[in-house]
């Protein structure tokens, strides 16, 4: 169960992330927590005040990994960075792979930049709050 969530009330989403979470390890757990945390803008009641910027997780990069595995890695490797910032960029990247016949070592060293970008971004505004 979520700290702070009630069992048996909730909509269902609720009831969707609580299964969700259940389901996974607990690293898996404690990183939806901080990422939750950051996209809420302040901590749970349990959780110190986020004074640092979420640290990308360290994921190697598969040998002849699929541009679509790059990105399920790359999201995993900076749960910080919203989706919605990436939609567009990865999408164009993606039918460039896809449609353009672009190869996947070089969509995926630009995703992987495009990630970094992002990330460096968000950590700039971050630091300019604090």
């Amino acid at each position: 169960m979520l700290p702070g969530m009630p069992q048996s009330t909730g909509s269902a989403d609720e009831k969707r992330l609580r299964k969700l979470y259940r389901d996974m390890s607990s690293h898996d757990q404690a990183t939806l927590m901080r990422f939750a945390e950051f996209l809420a803008g302040s901590p749970t009641l349990d959780a110190e005040p986020m004074t640092e910027f979420p640290t990308p997780e360290a994921i190697p990069r598969a040998e002849q990994e699929s541009v679509v595995k790059a990105i399920k890695r790359l999201t995993a490797t900076y749960p910080m960075i919203p989706r919605e910032r990436l939609l567009n960029e990865t999408s164009s990247l993606m039918t460039a792979h896809v449609i353009h016949g672009k190869t996947a070592t070089v969509v995926i060293d630009e995703l992987e930049v495009m990630f970094a970008q992002h990330y460096t971004t968000l950590k700039t505004e971050f630091e300019q709050k604090a």
